[in-house]
């Protein structure tokens, strides 16, 4: 028999994890079964058990995928230099949640996994580690502000960092459980918190 190539099988392994993502959108993590991937995957169950030996690993693989692209944008906005003022980088991260909270998006797989990671001890520690990365790029985004004069210089950067990660999950909570939630009014009153109004040229719209 020919030899699989490498391509193939990074190919493959992708096709189970869209499929189960999308299963996993439609019905969540609990009321998917197995086969209900397989099925999605269009797969022989041992071509499917060749990637994946459980949901569970199924599930950390999807949550590594993921989560990482949202690691990967945040910290890309959070990083830039120079730095942008806080509102402006807060509506850029804003804005790359409401594109990617398509159905076939990765917010709404990202909030079933912290979900998950409530039971799951393995996937807390993963979960933990790659919020903990984030919530690093955030206090360094404060502490680059403090070094421009937008915070005072006594402010506790580790604290603000804190609450600009908390600032985007409770956006992205609202927007899953409650609906639409307007990007301009959220940033206008996150503004009114810090006593800097709105971004710098206003905020945006689309």
């Amino acid at each position: 028999m020919p030899r699989v190539s490498e391509a193939h099988l990074a190919a493959r392994r992708e096709q189970i994890i869209e499929a189960a993502t999308r299963c996993f959108l439609r019905n969540g993590f609990h009321q998917t079964s197995m086969q209900d991937v397989i099925k999605e995957a269009g797969l022989s169950v041992g071509a499917f058990y060749r990637y994946f030996d459980s949901k569970a690993a199924l599930i950390t693989a999807i949550a590594s995928e993921k989560i990482s692209v949202v690691r990967e944008t945040a910290d890309s906005l959070l990083r830039r230099e120079p730095a942008p003022p806080l509102l402006t980088v807060l509506d850029d991260l804003l804005r790359q949640i409401d594109v990617n909270l398509t159905d076939e998006g990765t917010i709404r797989i990202a909030v079933q996994v912290w979900g998950e990671a409530v039971h799951d001890p393995e996937l807390a520690a993963f979960v933990s580690d790659v919020y903990a990365r984030i919530r690093l790029s955030a206090t360094d985004l404060a502490r680059r502000a403090q070094e421009t004069g937008e915070l005072p210089a006594g402010v506790d950067t580790s604290a603000i960092g804190a609450a600009i990660f908390g600032l985007i999950q409770g956006y992205i909570l609202q927007r899953v459980l409650v609906g639409r939630v307007d990007r301009e009014m959220y940033l206008t009153g996150v503004g009114a918190l810090l006593g800097a109004g709105a971004p710098a040229g206003g905020t945006r719209t689309g």
